[in-house]
């Protein structure tokens, strides 16, 4: 649960850079961009940015809806501490940029990072999934005659999927070390945008399974 609070915390800071946002926007647009066939409620988006507020990271301000209802909504905005530990979180490329948790919401503001570290945070992505299709590969060859076919048919799957992803880090490395030559490419899963380029499919982070 405090991973996903992070990955939370992480997305409504990006979300919030780009501009004030009142709580229905907030959840609307998180659904959007955590999606993994999971709906964010009220009940984990307030508690997060009750605790943001504590921290100085967001402020709240009142607006008006609409002139003639006079209804005012409360709107959330970074402070400066908020700007800053967005930029603080968004260069860090140590593992926890690259796990399944916050990889798609990394991905998803790669437009306000700098190549060097959209590359060394595709890269740790491609080398951590690899280590996982190796581990995975190998207790297929051991378990193939224990299991039926069905059961087979799932593995063949998982394993589908992570080999489908990794070639597209690839395509995503290439594209970033020659720009001229290529463009990065829509992860064959997905269909939500980010802030330049599309987020990892829902489709491949439903996949993903540690073996």
């Amino acid at each position: 649960m405090a991973r996903r609070a992070e990955t939370i915390e992480l997305a409504v800071l990006g979300l919030l850079h780009e501009g004030p946002m009142h709580g229905y926007e907030l959840r609307k647009r998180l659904n959007l961009m955590l999606g993994w066939g999971r709906v964010l409620s009220y009940g984990s988006l307030y508690p997060t940015l009750k605790k943001m507020l504590r921290a100085r990271l967001i402020e709240e301000t009142t607006a008006t809806t609409a002139p003639v209802s006079r209804r005012q909504r409360i709107v959330y905005q970074l402070t400066e501490a908020g700007h800053r530990e967005f930029e603080e979180l968004m260069a860090e490329v140590g593992p926890t940029a690259w796990e399944d948790d916050n990889f798609d919401i990394r991905f998803a503001f790669f437009g306000r990072t700098d190549m060097e570290i959209r590359l060394r945070v595709l890269e740790g992505r491609r080398s951590r999934l690899q280590e996982r299709l190796d581990r995975i590969q190998q207790q297929l060859a051991m378990t193939q005659k224990e299991v039926d076919s069905y059961a087979r048919e799932l593995q063949r799957h998982g394993v589908e999927s992570v080999e489908r992803e990794v070639r597209w880090l690839s395509e995503l490395i290439d594209a970033e070390r020659n720009p001229q030559e290529q463009t990065p490419r829509t992860s064959p899963s997905s269909g939500l945008e980010g802030a330049d380029v599309t987020t990892a499919g829902a489709e491949v982070t439903s996949d993903r399974k540690e073996p």
